[in-house]
């Protein structure tokens, strides 16, 4: 990267499982790799959409069938399409269901779904029906009438003080609601009675509305919520209290309320859906989740959330899976996706000239390749799985074929791309230079030089992984001098990588005199912690006495001074975020190489300065490399969730969180480097771990189709560790992914010639 870009059980049964696992997994820590959080069954978020020209406007559900209302008329779900339903082309203003049966409120009449057909019922343009006391209840104008064989007779005569839009059965009393009113219908009469005898049309003694503006009303067991345009009232008792972006509602401009499948509420914004689940907000917005920003009406059935929407009906499912699920489902993810090539792991990218996906030869196809191959020599060591370590190896030859390509000793290219291949070639280099592309000595390929900093953490960090925990036979001497190799190199040159044409790359400098300068002064402890990794690690991996001297020599020249201060937070908005990720994977190798413990003090000072600067990232591989650094950590709530809320489509959908209401630093956490508060992933994007969680906004459209590697670096990194438990469940469907394929367009297979055998 050049810094310039820089699930067979009852639903019942599967849903106490999964939220029982889910309260007691919230509360393990992995303080202690005998304490781990166990892997509990959880529902992942699907997402499905049938786009419509037409705005939505209502969604009911009876049985298998789905049907959708707008201005032109009503709509069944049939497979991906929304196909007219005959003889209901008038405006549909509401669908609900009511006496065992669906309703469909039309703007001349109430039409009952019975026998697979729509039968009209009255003339009267009903606004709501719902059912109480055994009766079907519905709402015309200000007057309450009942349904009476096949026919609407009136309830009452008395007319209710407003306009009825909604009316509800709760607490064994019937209730109507009226934009910002709500009144009691008792004994024939609207109201009752305040203290002093007199009239009175409120049903809360305590409280105000956020809002005189509700949309909707939903009973939901105690409780009655009204969905405003600023945020929440939830009516228990006679006690009215609000639910705003203070208490965590991520939009206040609630359109619409539904009941969910686990006593969950489902509320419809103006800017997409949120999901209430115990004391937590979902937020659903932007192309991954919905066609329509605008969400209109929300119907739920089984573990399937429908979302009528301006721009056609979302549809949210909720499959069971583990986190060990979701990682098969991310290695089939890599192949099927055509996201693998020569060893290497690639971003997708979108050709519109081509219209398909594409692999892209990158600024660091090294780099994050070395991401896939730590991921693959942590599973190895915990799994012993053979194909584990097939990849691992893989991954690895790929890497050191980055480096003897190039003809330079200890010199790895960034990226290697196949003369003709289909695919994009990376034209940017470092700095918003010009890319450099060289031939390699067969002229089959072209390898990508002015090598940065960022792939020599990579190597370094995954090569010593792979010779840890996964190298066998000759492997091991190959792993031990592709570092020697890399190591000498820098030392040679001065404590600088060296291109072909005799200077140093534009990122390649950990000198002394590079110090000197404006710009070395501002990276110094970055590059000082990366220089004592280096070195630290080919002195571990190999025993040469070469890289011992070389050690002492950096610590005699105030090397390990510079690191304390190592990650650089002023001025924030200058703050480079991928450049935690290199610190990261230094001070994984120093720390845990380092014996010294003058040293290690110094170290681990700057490590937990460092860390506490990305805490509120909530980031779980930061997280897990400070618990395995440290012997200690505390964020395994976020880190569990994080692995958990990953979206199954890895495609960059653009997204927006700058309009939201909940914008404020979580407790027990400070921003130090700007942004505001950690964005699940849902709400933003899969990510490579040198992207930022707190961006609010940002994504490419679903033009891009990120490579998991990161999320298997963290999780295998987590269950080695022991921070993350093997799965208790034994069920298939809940630890492998099952089906022909995984949906979706791809890259098409690599054609080019093969990777060249080295020995």
């Amino acid at each position: 990267m050049s810094k310039s870009v820089k699930k067979t059980w009852s639903t019942l049964t599967l849903v106490a499982w999964i939220w029982g696992a889910c309260l007691q997994s919230s509360a393990a820590g992995f303080s202690h790799s005998t304490d781990p959080a166990p892997d509990a069954p959880f529902l992942q978020e699907t997402s499905r959409q049938v786009p419509s020209t037409n705005a939505l406007e209502a969604v009911g559900i009876e049985g298998s069938e789905v049907f959708v209302g707008s201005a032109h008329g009503l709509q069944e779900l049939q497979g991906d399409a929304l196909v007219a339903v005959p003889g209901m082309n008038q405006p549909i203003v509401r669908l609900a269901s009511a006496g065992g049966t669906l309703w469909a409120m039309a703007q001349r009449g109430l039409f009952r779904h019975e026998h697979s057909q729509w039968v009209k019922v009255s003339e009267e343009p009903v606004a709501d029906v719902c059912e109480h006391r055994g009766e079907v209840i519905a709402a015309v104008g200000r007057r309450l009438w009942r349904l009476h064989g096949t026919a609407l007779e009136p309830l009452s005569n008395e007319d209710a003080p407003f306009v009825i839009t909604r009316v509800l059965s709760h607490n064994e009393s019937l209730y109507v609601h009226g934009t910002g009113r709500l009144t009691v219908f008792e004994r024939g009469h609207f109201g009752g009675s305040d203290v002093w005898g007199g009239h009175a049309d409120e049903s809360w003694d305590w409280g105000t509305l956020p809002s005189s503006q509700t949309r909707d009303v939903l009973e939901l067991g105690t409780r009655m919520i009204f969905a405003t345009d600023k945020g929440l009232a939830v009516l228990r008792g006679m006690s009215l209290t609000s639910v705003r972006g203070e208490q965590g509602l991520p939009y206040e401009d609630a359109v619409c309320l539904a009941r969910g499948f686990t006593n969950d509420v489902w509320i419809g914004t103006t800017r997409g859906a949120i999901r209430q689940t115990g004391g937590n907000f979902h937020y659903f917005a932007g192309k991954r989740w919905l066609p329509g920003d605008r969400v209109n009406a929300i119907a739920a059935s089984g573990r399937s959330i429908y979302l009528a929407t301006g721009g056609g009906l979302g549809i949210i499912g909720y499959e069971p899976f583990t986190l060990q699920k979701k990682a098969a489902y991310y290695e089939r993810h890599l192949e099927e996706w055509g996201q693998k090539r020569l060893g290497f792991v690639h971003k997708l990218e979108w050709d519109e000239t081509l219209k398909e996906f594409v692999r892209e030869a990158s600024d660091n196809d090294g780099g994050y390749t070395g991401d896939y191959l730590a991921a693959q020599a942590f599973r190895f060591a915990v799994t012993r799985d053979p194909a584990a370590r097939r990849e691992a190896v893989n991954s690895f030859r790929a890497l050191r074929w980055l480096e003897t390509m190039t003809g330079i000793p200890g010199f790895p290219a960034r990226a290697v791309w196949a003369k003709g291949e289909r695919g994009h070639k990376s034209m940017t280099g470092s700095g918003g230079l010009p890319a450099e592309w060289h031939d390699t000595a067969d002229g089959q390929f072209e390898w990508k030089g002015d090598t940065s900093s960022d792939e020599i953490c990579s190597h370094f960090h995954a090569v010593a992984l792979f010779l840890e925990l996964a190298a066998e036979g000759e492997e091991i001497a190959q792993a031990k001098e592709h570092l020697s190799r890399i190591a000498a190199h820098l030392i040679g040159h001065g404590w600088q990588l060296v291109d072909l044409d005799g200077k140093p790359t534009r990122w390649g400098r950990w000198d002394p005199e590079y110090f000197n300068t404006d710009e070395g002064r501002y990276d110094r402890g970055l590059q000082s912690l990366e220089m004592l990794s280096f070195i630290k690690t080919a002195e571990a991996a190999t025993g040469e006495p070469r890289f011992a001297a070389a050690y002492r020599q950096l610590v005699e020249m105030g090397y390990p001074q510079n690191t304390f201060r190592q990650r650089q937070a002023f001025p924030p908005e200058s703050t480079l975020h991928f450049e935690d990720q290199l610190a990261f994977w230094s001070y994984y190798n120093l720390l845990r190489y380092e014996n010294d413990p003058g040293l290690r003090s110094l170290y681990r000072r700057g490590f937990e300065r460092a860390y506490e600067m990305v805490r509120i990232e909530q980031q779980p591989w930061y997280n897990f490399v400070h618990a395995a650094v440290a012997g200690a950590g505390e964020e395994a709530g976020p880190s569990l969730a994080h692995l958990r809320e990953w979206p199954l489509d890895l495609r960059t959908w653009t997204y927006s969180n700058s309009q939201r209401a909940d914008l404020r630093p979580p407790a027990g956490y400070t921003a130090f480097t700007g942004g505001v508060k950690a964005f699940s992933p849902r709400e933003r994007e899969p990510m490579r771990w040198d992207a930022w969680t707190m961006q609010a906004d940002g994504g490419s459209g679903g033009n891009d189709v990120v490579e998991p590697s990161g999320w298997l670096m963290a999780y295998w990194m987590g269950r080695y560790y022991g921070f993350i438990a093997a799965p208790a469940a034994t069920d298939p469907a809940l630890l492998m992914v099952a089906g022909p394929g995984l949906r979706g367009p791809g890259a098409r297979p690599y054609e080019g010639p093969p990777r060249p055998e080295i020995k």
